[in-house]
């Protein structure tokens, strides 16, 4: 165990050390929540131009469910639960990492809430598409939010591949639950043909 968390302490401070004010900056807005809501808006878009307004609805509480249930299990759970101590309150790293905008966040940081929330919204999104030209920045998009939580010193990367297991078990669950509800949904069905449009 203290082998493991040396590692990660160890490739945690490697990350956080290569650092330049410009990257600051970047890493600053790629971790912030209110950056992506222009591509949440997309993807929403996405979904009712290609399978009509009805299905639209039903994904789109699945997506509630998935994200919902996975802010809730990394954040609510697990954290308090583990009780790991972020890498920005941890004594030994003290004075050893580079803090942007003062930035620490909450006490407990394993495992990353935005590792699996970003994990499973893409994810759900990939298996509902299927088409690997939306997965590809869709996954490029996860790895932004990842490295920017570890540049900004807040998770090691055991947080970050713990979140991710959260986000991709959420995804998969959620996207089964779906395609049985849309199976049997006789309302979702009805009028989804020429709702919107196909590859």
């Amino acid at each position: 165990m203290m082998d493991w968390i040396n590692i990660d302490q160890t490739w945690l401070v490697a990350i956080n050390n290569w650092h330049a004010p410009w990257a600051d900056t970047l890493m600053w807005i790629i971790s912030g929540k209110l950056t992506w809501l222009p591509l949440y808006a997309l993807l929403v878009g996405l979904l009712f131009w290609r399978f009509g307004w009805k299905r639209a609805l039903v994904m789109l509480a699945a997506f509630g469910v998935a994200v919902g249930l996975s802010d809730y299990i990394s954040s609510g759970i697990i954290k308090p639960l583990v009780c790991r101590l972020r890498p920005t309150h941890e004594p030994c790293l003290d004075g050893l990492l580079h803090i942007v905008n003062n930035y620490r966040g909450g006490q407990y940081g394993f495992v990353s809430s935005h590792a699996a929330n970003t994990m499973s919204c893409a994810l759900l999104f990939s298996l509902i598409w299927k088409n690997w030209k939306a997965t590809l920045p869709l996954m490029l998009w996860v790895a932004m939010n990842c490295y920017s939580r570890m540049y900004l010193g807040v998770h090691y990367p055991g947080d970050i591949i713990g979140g991710l297991l959260v986000g991709s078990c959420l995804a998969g669950v959620v996207y089964l639950i779906w395609t049985c509800v849309e199976k049997h949904c006789a309302w979702c069905q009805t009028g989804a043909a020429g709702d919107g449009a196909q590859d």
